[in-house]
């Protein structure tokens, strides 16, 4: 890391407009390209699609819906939906109504869905499908402020917008245009990895200055030329700021919610751009290898990624020496263009988020032709605080902050923010509120360094950080992130707070497993309980672990591990519904587990 500095600030190049409101963005596109298409929907194995102003038509006759069924300003409604075109239609209708969206997760059990229309106050539930209403009913009695509740594959939206065409145009006017930068635009609930649920105020502020200023500072990805296909849920914030960034560039965005479908969805609507998690580039790699070594071309897969990321490499220092040029147009055309092929043949960038790449994938996916730009965010700060520009990005950064937004370094090294992405307050809990900021600044709990320009490189999670009995402190990311990268596990969490030395739980992967065991002719119908004591899963793991021990010094290296034999899921209570894993849960659950690999040993280990 290049000399490291205290704070930087990253000037607004949009000004701010405190009375107006996120509507602002769909109404400006219109202004600007009302014919062109702003999304595009499923249709019999192709996409139709749907223009500025047919959205904009949609939005205020559900609004009119809305507004019908008795939807006042200020109120808060839940939806709990997958990806879909419908998510967008519906956040924006409930801001011409005058209202807010309460975001829940499809996944949610009863008890998650109870708490936060109790918390939130909620009007009224929108639900997707009959097995969401299922789970509304269960705690409808505890749920006393819903007075409607509307299901999307029951054409309740199409009900909806027929029970409104009695509401005027100039109603709805009025209900939009109440709404000014500092009022509520969505209550977002964080993950309660640490407890209850708490709520964010996001205002119209926002998202509004911020997708401003984003558009501003990367307008060779969003443009209105530019198109996205959205799988993340959307009720995360990091689909929802980027489906709303998306109306103020003019990008056409498609939805698919089912991932299976999603290189098939990918190779039809051809999109320019990616929103991902390095899970889902993981993912994408090792399918590629394991499928090449099926094939028993394992070797030249291998050779061609070891290429492309030597060519990446060469190529960030300005010098690309002509023997490897020649062995890389090789290499592209054998292996490589085929990757490509399978991204849709027109995709140049990718936004990843919520946790670290890595230097590997992100060589290998640039050799690729895919620029991938690192961002970091919180909840707390509507997604973004930084992101790697597309004219100068540094691979194993986050980039530097987005104009109208600041980052400072606090005395331990941790990340606090200012600017226009901040949060107001938690929903009702002033207190936590309190404690989240410093002088005005919101504490990230992220450790980091930010050097000369202003590139943020994260190092670790402040609550996250084990001291081991030897006092050593380790960040357990940067020893968990390589380790997951192997096509055979899943997770990897490490513990060894107050231990002799750092150990770790690893689960396997039950979708790339059967393929890999194929691979290395083993049964590819063996359970994970079989696979978790395989000899030569061990094997495979216990290399992974090496690998990554060969990064770190011998104090903060992985000493011993045991593999599960089951996956830690949302369901079992293991990981938030972004797949984050729940440390002081596991840790909590597999304590016998993590004694176990401590038995007998005593003190502090070199």
């Amino acid at each position: 890391m290049a000399q490291s500095v205290i704070q930087f600030d990253t000037p607004a190049l949009v000004p701010a407009d405190p009375q107006a409101n996120t509507t602002q963005v769909l109404l400006d596109r219109v202004r600007e390209t009302p014919n062109n298409p702003l999304f595009a929907l499923p249709v019999d194995g192709g996409w139709k699609d749907v223009t500025s102003a047919e959205f904009l038509d949609q939005v205020k006759a559900l609004a009119k819906g809305f507004i019908a069924s008795g939807i006042k300003p200020g109120d808060r409604v839940g939806l709990m939906c997958k990806t879909r075109y419908e998510w967008s239609l519906i956040d924006f209708a409930m801001w011409f109504a005058g209202a807010a969206l309460v975001p829940i997760y499809e996944t949610s059990a009863p008890s998650q869905i109870q708490w936060i229309l109790e918390d939130s106050e909620a009007v009224a539930l929108i639900v997707e499908t009959p097995e969401h209403l299922k789970r509304f009913e269960e705690i409808r009695s505890d749920a006393p402020f819903v007075h409607s509740v509307w299901q999307i594959d029951a054409g309740d939206l199409e009900a909806l917008v027929i029970s409104g065409t009695g509401i005027s145009d100039e109603e709805v006017e009025e209900r939009r245009s109440s709404l000014h930068g500092s009022d509520l635009a969505t209550l977002i609930y964080t993950s309660g990895s640490t407890g209850k649920p708490k709520g964010c105020v996001l205002t119209h502020s926002n998202f509004l200055e911020l997708a401003r200023n984003a558009r501003a500072a990367v307008p060779e990805v969003v443009n209105p030329q530019a198109s996205t296909l959205l799988f993340i849920t959307t009720a995360h914030i990091f689909a929802r700021f980027i489906s709303i960034l998306a109306i103020e560039g003019g990008v056409k965005v498609g939805h698919q919610g089912d991932t299976s479908q999603l290189l098939p969805a990918m190779q039809s609507f051809k999109p320019t751009f990616l929103l991902a998690v390095p899970r889902v580039f993981e993912k994408v790699y090792n399918s590629a290898e394991q499928k090449a070594e099926a094939g028993g071309k394992g070797n030249i897969f291998r050779a061609a990624a070891k290429t492309a990321i030597e060519y990446s490499k060469a190529e960030m220092t300005g010098h690309i020496p002509l023997g490897l040029k020649l062995k890389f147009a090789v290499m592209d055309k054998l292996v490589l263009s085929k990757l490509r092929a399978a991204l849709g043949g027109r995709c140049e960038y990718a936004i990843s988020g919520s946790a670290p790449l890595g230097d590997r994938l992100g060589h290998f996916f640039h050799a690729l032709g895919l620029v991938v730009l690192e961002g970091y965010g919180l909840t707390e700060t509507t997604a973004p605080i930084s992101i790697n520009l597309p004219s100068k990005f540094v691979i194993g950064t986050v980039g530097p902050a987005l104009p109208g937004c600041s980052v400072r370094l606090g005395e331990d090294g941790e990340i606090e923010a200012a600017g226009i992405n901040v949060f107001k307050e938690y929903w009702k809990n002033p207190q936590a509120t309190a404690d989240a900021f410093h002088d005005g600044w919101f504490k990230t709990g992220d450790i980091g360094e930010i050097d000369k320009d202003g590139y943020i490189t994260i190092t670790g999670r402040k609550k996250e950080i084990l001291v081991t009995a030897g006092g050593k402190n380790v960040a357990p990311a940067f020893l968990e992130d390589p380790i997951r990268s192997n096509p055979v596990i899943s997770q990897v969490v490490a513990v060894g707070d107050a231990k002799p030395f750092i150990s770790a739980l690893i689960t396997l992967d039950p979708e790339m497993l059967p393929m890999w065991l194929t691979n290395n002719k083993l049964d590819p119908t063996m359970l994970l309980s079989e696979a978790s004591v395989n000899p030569t899963v061990v094997a495979e793991v216990q290399a992974a672990v090496d690998r990554a021990n060969a990064r770190v010094s011998r104090a903060e290296s992985i000493r011993k591990f045991t593999i599960l034999p089951i996956q830690f899921t949302e369901e079992s209570g293991h990981l938030t519904p972004k797949m984050s894993i729940k440390r002081n849960v596991i840790v909590k659950d597999f304590a016998k587990e993590i004694e176990a690999m401590y038995a007998g040993v005593s003190g502090a280990v070199d």
